[in-house]
């Protein structure tokens, strides 16, 4: 890999990549090339680690006709990622080991690294717990009942103890169903003026209230999932900051997006959490920078166009993020000059992020959180991810071009759904290249298989 500079935790430098098999074997300037040799071209390019999304919907088993595991890896592998967390919400739900080990044959010989993550209760009813010892022993190591927060504060309570003597660690999907019972949308100024039912802030930062103080009971370590408001983010960075073991996550449409986007009822704009406030948007802007939100995932959930093509308030919620996420995030929050000719901050209120910080959000500091890194025990064959770019390190790889114009073509989508709320938006910066365990499985934005 040649003409590029690497982006990791060790920092930036110019430097080419060699490759040997499935390891990276020598970084430095210039280096000389072998008869033969594969050249890959990042001139003028990012390379850094893969990216690793905590939270993707692949929707096998039981809605393969939205997704598959095949074609969804195959979109985060042109979304640069190298592995990804299937969320738990198939049908049956992964609340056993024999539902995670299908899912992870599927995934053997996917174009990304596919992990499972565990249903916290037993088909993510919220009544009984799943036999999170057993997903355990398997390597699972982040469990959610993602859809679903689990609402009796007593059974999430033993789940964190339980938990905390497994080693592994709890998402919470937070929304108290009975405030956010009914609503459709964020509740406010447009949801007033559409005449359409709202989900209270209140209903998200109610949960994440709760489960800090049974993080501070319990001592066990919680991640949040797709936080939307600023109240939500002001409590995790006051949880920080007494030394709670709690991390966070954002999605990029709760940071590219407002509620004002329903103002045409068009469904593809409906999700959960639900799109909120500009000053909503700023906040988890400022979260990202500053260290308070510690990843980016996509949250990415495909549907088939005859179910979203319903009346907005009947839709289910949900919309594709894995092809778009780095591009969305390098718009939206770079303090690159490209992006941000000043430098000096981000329209709302929100605070640019430098190169570094926006590829830790994106590989580095989810790898660590669902156990990726090398750190701990991993389910499946894979290698670790997110590590630095050097020598004998797993050759997972991205490489981005910040100079990239493209506009997203609803038909060139590697997912088998279509529900994306960014057809025909131009962006500004694309993955050009993608390694997986040494082999190129995206070349000059195409997939290779």
């Amino acid at each position: 890999m040649r003409g590029g500079s690497v982006v990791d935790a060790d920092g930036s430098r110019r430097a080419d990549v060699r490759i040997e098999g499935d390891s990276i074997v020598e970084v430095g300037p210039d280096l000389a090339l072998g008869a033969g040799t594969t050249v890959l071209d990042a001139g003028g390019c990012l390379v850094g680690p893969g990216l690793v999304d905590l939270h993707t919907h692949l929707r096998e088993p039981g809605r393969e006709e939205a997704e598959t595991v095949e074609t969804g890896a195959r979109a985060a592998s042109l979304g640069g990622f190298t592995a990804v967390v299937a969320m738990p919400n198939t049908e049956p739900a992964i609340d056993n080991a024999g539902t995670a080990r299908e899912v992870l044959d599927l995934g053997s010989d996917a174009m990304a690294e596919v992990m499972v993550a565990g249903a916290i209760t037993v088909g993510r009813r919220g009544e009984r717990l799943a036999p999170m010892g057993e997903l355990a022993a398997l390597g699972v190591r982040l469990f959610t009942d993602d859809g679903a927060g689990v609402q009796d504060g007593a059974l999430m309570r033993r789940a964190l103890d339980y938990a905390k003597g497994l080693g592994v660690t709890l998402a919470q999907h937070c929304e108290d169903e009975a405030l956010a019972a009914g609503g459709a949308m964020h509740e406010g100024a447009w949801s007033s003026r559409l005449g359409i039912p709202g989900v209270p802030a209140a209903a998200e930062e109610a949960m994440v209230a709760r489960d800090i103080a049974l993080v501070r009971l319990t001592g066990a370590p919680l991640h949040f999932l797709h936080l939307s408001t600023a109240g939500s983010v002001e409590l995790v960075r006051a949880a920080k900051a007494e030394g709670l073991a709690v991390t966070a996550e954002a999605a990029p449409h709760h940071f590219a997006l407002t509620h004002a986007e329903v103002a045409d009822y068009d469904p593809v704009f409906k999700v959960n959490p639900p799109l909120r406030s500009a000053p909503d948007v700023a906040a988890v802007k400022r979260g990202l920078a500053d260290g308070t939100i510690d990843a980016i995932a996509t949250d990415h959930a495909p549907h088939t166009p005859e179910t979203k093509d319903v009346p907005f308030d009947e839709a289910p919620a949900g919309m594709l993020g894995l092809e778009t996420a780095l591009s969305l995030a390098y718009s939206e929050l770079s303090a690159d000059p490209a992006t941000r000719p000043d430098g000096n901050g981000l329209p709302g209120g929100g605070a640019a992020v430098d190169l570094q910080r926006l590829l830790a959000l994106l590989s580095w500091r989810p790898a660590a959180i669902a156990g990726l890194d090398g750190g701990q025990v991993r389910v499946g064959p894979g290698s670790a991810q997110g590590g630095p770019v050097v020598p004998g390190a797993p050759a997972n790889l991205c490489v981005f071009d910040p100079s990239a114009r493209w506009m997203v073509d609803l038909q060139s989508l590697a997912s088998r759904s279509r529900n994306t709320p960014y057809a025909g938006r131009k962006m500004l910066g694309r993955v050009r290249h993608t390694v997986l365990r040494g082999e190129p499985v995206v070349v000059d934005a195409e997939a290779q298989r």
